[in-house]
This record gives structure tokens, sequence and C-alpha cells, in this order.
């Protein structure tokens, strides 16, 4: 059975997501954990003006979703420790008389880190799966859906830092682990981008998730984060990233054409230099939705860029810095599930 994971612009059946829940990561600020649970409840109502939204609650949660939730959204009951439905959920992918797939990759709290559960939300993508009625893909693959990205034409970016992590993957080379993309995602064109942003590499970070800094609207073209202060160390980052970019070419040999997606103008908040980035966004049936970091100016620049980026398709921004606070972004909340044709 070949499988493909389609572009993100292709056609939906729904968004998951997954309700915050108290524990580390929702930290113990009251006042913050709300804000969290507004904004995670702001993006499912924002994808919802465009498709169906389903929202795992665990079921200590349940009152704070009955709160922030509207009817608009399906809410589902079942354990979970984390909530970034991207990465603990499943990936969704077709077979090709057009059946829907789940690849259940492993996954062990982004590298076995110290503050996360790991191993507690592993059975998630088993049960969205079953859910939906997908065929289950198992993966011995340590990976996240947040690590990848695809034009659904088999060109797939990934990072050196996650797949080859030696906390995810340490007896993996690039080769073992471009076999599995092409067994699970169908991949013929893996680009390995050499790291990430700097924040991400801290305490609540991934370890270098390729969606906080590249996204493929549109078969060769690549949105990517670019940092343009120089105090910023991600300026020598996005820098180099671009360089690397300009090397390489899709699985039908286009050279790239890359949109710069230039950063807000804020540079840090009370952890350090900030990861915000407009590149991770959310593509759901005719719109987007879109980071937003409080500058008005910057928030609608990248509106602009974004509708250019995605001709016809109206873009709805979401203050996300209670998400990126917590070690991702709009993208990282959710997962789409493609329209299948059968």
């Amino acid at each position: 059975m070949q499988w493909r994971m389609p572009a993100e612009t292709a056609r939906q059946e729904r968004i998951w997501m997954e309700f915050p829940r108290d524990g580390y990561t929702l930290g113990t600020n009251a006042e913050s954990a709300e804000e969290a649970r507004r904004t995670w409840s702001a993006v499912a109502h924002g994808a919802a003006e465009f498709e169906p939204v389903t929202m795992l609650v665990d079921p200590s949660a349940r009152d704070h979703a009955a709160r922030h939730l509207s009817s608009d959204i399906e809410v589902i009951e079942t354990p979970l420790e984390e909530f970034w439905m991207r990465d603990t959920g499943p990936t969704f992918v077709l077979a090709e008389d057009g059946r829907l797939g789940a690849v259940d990759w492993t996954f062990n709290g982004w590298g076995a880190t110290d503050w996360s559960a790991g191993t507690a939300d592993q059975h998630i993508a088993g049960f969205v799966a079953r859910a939906v009625g997908a065929e289950v893909i198992p993966s011995l693959l340590v990976n996240e859906g947040g690590a990848i990205h695809v034009d659904g034409e088999g060109t797939v970016l990934v990072t050196e830092t996650v797949q080859l992590d030696p906390g995810r993957n340490p007896y993996a080379d690039k080769a073992r682990v471009e076999a599995e993309l092409a067994r699970t995602l169908g991949a013929t064109h893996v680009i390995w981008l050499p790291r990430g942003l700097t924040r991400d590499y801290e305490e609540l970070g991934t370890r270098g998730h390729v969606d906080m800094v590249a996204a493929i609207p549109s078969p060769g073209t690549i949105l990517l984060h670019q940092q343009t202060n120089q105090e910023h160390p991600d300026f020598k980052v996005c820098r180099d990233l671009r360089e690397f970019l300009q090397g390489t070419r899709d699985a039908a040999g286009r050279e790239w054409t890359i949109i710069d997606m230039p950063a807000p103008d804020t540079l840090c908040d009370d952890k350090g230099f900030v990861d915000w980035s407009y590149v991770n966004h959310l593509v759901v049936n005719d719109g987007v939705i879109a980071c937003g970091y409080g500058e008005e100016r910057a928030d609608a620049r990248s509106r602009e860029i974004l509708e250019a980026a995605y001709p016809g398709r109206r873009v709805v921004t979401v203050d996300a810095r209670s998400i990126l606070a917590r070690g991702g972004g709009i993208h990282c909340i959710t997962q789409q599930q493609p329209a299948t044709s059968v």
C-alpha cells in the first residue's frame, strides 16, 4: 500500500485539537492558564468559521472547556497529558484509492525531555484514527507532526536536530529516516534543514521543529521566517537557512521561490529572545488562521503576505503569545484531516 501526505492546502474534512489541562506546560499561574484556555478556544472558533473542529478534552478540564467552547466545537473526552495535537496526534495520509490513513509516530515527549510525561499521550494518534475510521500506520520513528512539512508532491522538509536527535532516534541515520518517510508519507525527496530557531532549543522547545521556520504554500514556493534585527541570534540562523535553501530543489527539480516572512519587532520576553513566527500558521478550507503578536503593523504585514501566498483564502489573526510562551504556535496545536475520495 502506497500512502501519501497531501499538501496542507488540500481540501479538509475537519481540524483536530486538544484542550489545555492542568500540568507543567499550562503552568501554575491562574491568570496565565486562563489566557491559554482562551487562546486555544479562539483558534478553535476561528477554524470553525471554515470547517468542523473536534476538540479532545481531558475529564479534568471538562468544566473549563464547557466555559470556553461554543456548541460549534465538537468535544470528545479522553485522557490526555499534553495539548499539542500536531505532535501527539496522528499525521493523516491518503492511499492511492483515496482511503484515509493515520501515521502513528512514536512519541516520547520531544526527545525525552524531563518536563514532559512523554509516553502518556502515545494512545492519542490511535484514538483519533479509530474515531474517524482511518487505517493506523504504525511507525517506530520518534517523530512529531510539527517536525515535517510537505508539498503533497513528494517533497518533505525536516530538521537534522529533530529526526537525528539522540534523544529521539539514537540509532537512525538519514537513509533510515528517509526510508520511513517514504513508507509513511510518500516522500521521494527529503530536504534536511540544519537547525531551527534559537528559542526552540531551550526548556520548552522541540529542538528545531521545521514548522517554526518554513512552510510550503504551493509547490516550488517556501515561506521562510526572517529575523531582520541583527541583535537577535536568529538573524544569523535565518540568513544561513535562506542560503541553504537556495542551494536545494524540490522533488520536481524546481528552484525555490522564497518568500520572507519578517518576524515582529519584539525581540525578548522575560525568558530571553523570543521565537515569534508568522510562518507557524494553520491552513483551513478557504482560510488561514495566523499567529498575531499584538503588533498592529507587523500582524497586518503578515496577513498581506499570507493572503498573497494563499490566494482566495481569508486570513484570520489570533493573538498567539500565550501559545508561543509554552513552546509552539497555532500550527502546533492543530492537525488537519484531509477529505477523502471514498
